[in-house]
């Protein structure tokens, strides 16, 4: 016990060593410590004050005293980052020709063209599986000093210098038509200079006599790709005078060629005014005449498999409604289903599939006599099918078409709904329909809504479908659709449209859904006036 005691006391006192240590030594004097001055209550109040005026700031102009202007910091990194893309452009200008035909310096190249034109590419992916996600670039703005125009222009001056190689390099070539579209978006003018500037020294090149130099070029896989741009970004003179004399005759040897016909695409799609931010007057002049020429050779076009080529032909006949009816009518008899009218019927199908009557339903019938009733297969949807029949969509008389759609049977109707390509197509027939049109595929399709609203693709048919139908329409689908509430719920479609249609509501409190949908209706109807006007 005693050891114990002697133990506690030892560790108080070499506790109280160490704070003897810790405090500091005050100063003493033969009269005692000095004890520390305070601030008496005048000086506190006065520092204070101050402090809390301080934090105010200023607000009388007579009390604000003349400082030097404080240096931003952000303005100075933007100077400095100005400057030294300023050095890189220099820079690539000085090697030009390394940057353009490196694969890894056409990079920097591309790059540099975007940051000098305040035009970033941003790439957005689709929302589809990974396996099947394709990524497409899209272009947006940003500000940036005006030493970057310059700049941009000395940069498409010393492209131009070295023409030969831009056209000759495929990796100069890409590097040129990131240009091309950047000026197209940014900055018209030069982008017309460059476009005269590449077709003058395409143009200037020796050739076979009598050729154009232009075709060789139109049909290599590097320049092709070169000439698809400027087709794009060229204005309404510089396509009629690229036609007149280096194209005219020579569409359909263009269109059957592997190579070429993309650039005919271009064309087309230029020629229509696709892909333009101006509305441009050359519909009535060059257009017509390329889809007259092209139309003489249809079928062959149609035979070597360049499905784009024909698309974009009828994506162009929808503006331009003269052609509608013979583009119309071309394509029934390549299809072999324009005579006798009853054939007409099965159109829609074959369109769809790009297969004609006899392959589709593999039945082959005598000169002369009257076509049978076609035996029933399965609907088959191919991709460029799907563009083809949703550009027909746009035409003015599409009598032909709706009355193909009306002789489907529901598990067609169902099949097609449910196909990725082929769930866009029937959305066009039945939105742009007529409300009568509309309500009798509905009244076909209202045993397969469940079916449907379960499927990826047929759910958002479904959507599409209900943002068009009337009020009267828009009840009907939900009395379908209510029953089977706890599969919908639980399906991870479905269960989205659940909501979306706002089906709860029309279960527990039907007028109040009527009235949301009335006034849903209205508003559309306002605004579509509002658009047409």
């Amino acid at each position: 016990m005693l050891e114990k005691m002697q133990a506690a006391g030892g560790q108080r006192s070499s506790k109280n060593d160490q704070r003897a240590r810790k405090r500091p030594q005050q100063a003493s004097s033969g009269a005692g410590q000095l004890k520390r001055e305070r601030l008496d209550g005048t000086t506190v109040g006065y520092f204070r004050r101050v402090t809390e005026r301080l934090n105010e700031g200023f607000t009388d102009p007579e009390e604000k005293e003349e400082t030097p202007a404080e240096e931003n910091p952000e303005e100075e990194h933007c100077g400095m980052l100005e400057t030294q893309v300023q050095s890189l452009s220099r820079a690539v200008r000085e090697k030009i020709t390394e940057f353009c035909t490196d694969p890894y310096g056409s990079h920097v190249l591309r790059t540099l063209i975007h940051v000098l034109s305040g035009c970033r590419s941003v790439e957005t992916t689709a929302p589809h599986a990974k396996k099947d996600r394709k990524s497409k670039s899209e272009l947006m703005d940003f500000e940036i000093p005006t030493s970057f125009w310059w700049e941009l222009k000395h940069l498409a001056d010393c492209l131009m210098v070295n023409i030969k190689v831009c056209v000759s390099n495929q990796c100069a070539g890409v590097a040129l038509q990131t240009l091309l579209t950047v000026c197209h978006r940014k900055r018209p003018i030069l982008c017309r200079k460059l476009n005269k500037s590449i077709m003058g020294y395409l143009t200037s090149l020796s050739s076979a006599p009598g050729v154009s130099p232009l075709l060789v070029f139109l049909k290599d896989p590097s320049s092709s790709h070169l000439l698809q741009s400027v087709f794009s970004c060229s204005h309404d003179a510089l396509l009629r005078n690229f036609y007149k004399k280096h194209l005219k005759t020579h569409m359909m040897t263009l269109a059957l060629h592997p190579i070429a016909n993309y650039t005919v695409q271009s064309l087309i799609a230029a020629a229509a005014g696709a892909g333009s931010r101006v509305v441009i007057m050359i519909i009535p002049v060059l257009l017509p005449k390329i889809l007259d020429e092209l139309l003489e050779g249809f079928e062959a076009v149609l035979a070597a498999g360049h499905m784009g080529v024909v698309v974009q032909m009828v994506e162009s006949c929808v503006h331009c409604v003269e052609k509608q009816s013979e583009m119309m009518q071309r394509l029934l008899q390549a299809f072999h289903c324009s005579e006798p009218a009853s054939l007409q019927l099965c159109c829609l199908p074959l369109f769809l599939s790009l297969l004609t009557h006899e392959v589709y339903y593999n039945t082959e019938t005598a000169e002369g006599d009257t076509a049978a009733q076609p035996p029933q297969r399965p609907l088959s949807v191919s991709y460029h099918g799907s563009r083809l029949v949703q550009a027909l969509c746009g035409f003015r008389d599409r009598s032909i078409l709706m009355n193909s759609l009306h002789s489907l049977s529901s598990a067609d109707l169902l099949s097609l709904g449910c196909d990725r390509s082929g769930s866009h197509a029937l959305q066009a027939l039945m939105t742009s329909g007529s409300d009568k049109g509309r309500a009798k595929i509905l009244r076909k399709m209202q045993d397969m809504y469940v079916d449907l609203a379960c499927s990826a693709c047929g759910s958002r048919l479904l959507e599409a479908v209900w943002s068009s139908a009337t009020v009267s329409q828009k009840q009907s689908i939900a009395e379908k659709l209510v029953p089977s509430e706890s599969r919908l719920r639980s399906d991870q479609f479905a269960r989205h449209i659940w909501a979306k249609f706002g089906l709860m509501n029309f279960l527990k409190r039907r007028s109040d859904w009527l009235e949301a949908q009335s006034g849903e209706s209205r508003k559309r109807k306002m605004f579509s006036e509002l658009l047409k006007d």
